[in-house]
């Protein structure tokens, strides 16, 4: 199963780095997708583990709309 979340607060690369680093230790071999124009991160795996770890990077991920 597949989780997107929009980020409003992931705006640069170093975000996006944070970002991937807080998913691949949270849920090690998940594949994520990050689309950093779009603010949006798409992460495989336990929805709640992978909002928590972004959260704790310090960003505020929001259940995607219409996805």
């Amino acid at each position: 199963m597949t989780t997107t979340f929009t980020v409003p607060d992931m705006t640069c690369g170093h975000c996006e780095k944070s970002v991937r680093s807080a998913l691949d230790q949270a849920l090690p071999g998940a594949a994520v997708t990050i689309d950093l124009a779009g603010k949006r991160v798409t992460v495989a795996g336990d929805a709640g583990r992978a909002e928590a770890a972004i959260r704790d990077a310090g960003y505020t991920p929001e259940p995607a709309p219409g996805v």
